[in-house]
């Protein structure tokens, strides 16, 4: 798969394809309805699939107090469109000037001249151009114009249309059930473990930390879940490893402010035997969440604080064991 960072990382020579458009955050069951029928379009006609996507979230700078947290960053975004039938990635970095086009002026430029569109399938809700002028009707009458068809794909759900709001809304709720639902797999956090202050190797809860950096991630709380590590050619790379997660900022105790996911991998040495020191510093890893075990609570020593965590322990090693 090419995953082109620009309109000018586009081949002049491609030849001509099918393409869907949109933010695609979290790439969730909704997003692949529109991709299944462009893969379907693609195969009938003999092209490749070209999804167009936009970073940083236009929101992010059209209103910036206003931008959601990111379900997935770019890198992670472009690996699950592969995953679901798409062939390139174009990856347009969303700014005023991008902003300004005319929707006529985005066709021209990214369907027309940049990607040689023969079909274009989108979301039935899809808007584009300056003001969010276009829509999926002068999509259809501007490729009637200069060569393409349109087609608007209703998104799929039940009682709730699938949307990145409605997973983020799951979310803040601590419903990463509902989120999986929505998404059609757990939902994951990814990024670079960080050294924090080492407080949980102290307490005998080494644990692997992930800054969320406006990332989205489930509400304040215990969670039990999964993490591996995706390093190329790292000993532990697609090793999924049974994990108790914290979400926030550790009340117990004082001065903590940055919101963090902290993964603590379960042992699995017999009792009795030393259980091997995991180093996941600097890896970058992916935590998914299976179930939410409680809120987070502020304990008023560490002595009742190790008394839950090991509860905590031992229930994730019970949820993680239903979920086989």
């Amino acid at each position: 798969m090419h995953i082109w960072r620009s309109l000018d990382d586009v081949p002049a020579d491609l030849a001509a394809t099918v393409v869907t458009i949109g933010n695609f955050d979290g790439v969730h069951l909704g997003h692949r309805a529109v991709l299944r029928r462009t893969r379907e379009l693609a195969d009938e006609l003999g092209h490749r699939v070209v999804a167009v996507t936009f970073d940083p979230h236009p929101i992010a700078v059209l209103r910036p107090d206003h931008a959601p947290q990111t379900l997935t960053e770019v890198t992670t975004r472009c690996a699950l469109l592969g995953d679901a039938g798409v062939d390139d990635v174009l990856v347009i970095p969303f700014d005023r000037d991008v902003a300004a086009w005319t929707p006529e002026e985005f066709v021209q430029r990214v369907v027309v001249d940049g990607l040689h569109a023969a079909a274009v399938v989108v979301g039935a809700n899809f808007r584009f151009g300056a003001r969010a002028r276009g829509d999926v009707a002068l999509l259809r009458a501007v490729g009637a114009e200069r060569g393409f068809t349109a087609e608007g794909i209703e998104l799929d759900g039940g009682p709730q249309v699938w949307s990145s709001t409605y997973v983020r809304t799951c979310l803040a709720a601590g419903d990463v059930e509902g989120a999986a639902e929505a998404l059609g797999r757990p939902f994951s956090v990814v990024g670079q473990v960080v050294r924090g202050d080492q407080r949980g190797r102290e307490l005998g809860y080494p644990t692997a930390n992930v800054p969320t950096h406006g990332l989205a991630a489930p509400a304040d709380g215990v969670y039990a879940g999964r993490l591996r590590v995706l390093d190329e050619g790292d000993p532990l790379q697609g090793r999924w490893l049974p994990v108790a997660i914290s979400v926030g900022t550790n009340p117990t105790f004082e001065g903590e402010r940055d919101r963090r996911v902290e993964s603590y991998v379960l042992p699995s040495a017999a009792p009795g035997e030393a259980e091997p020191v995991l180093d996941l510093y600097d890896r970058t890893v992916e935590v998914t969440f299976v179930a939410r075990i409680r809120g987070m609570v502020r304990f008023d020593g560490v002595e009742e604080l190790l008394e839950r965590m090991a509860l905590d322990v031992e229930r994730t090693r019970e949820l993680l064991e239903d979920q086989r």
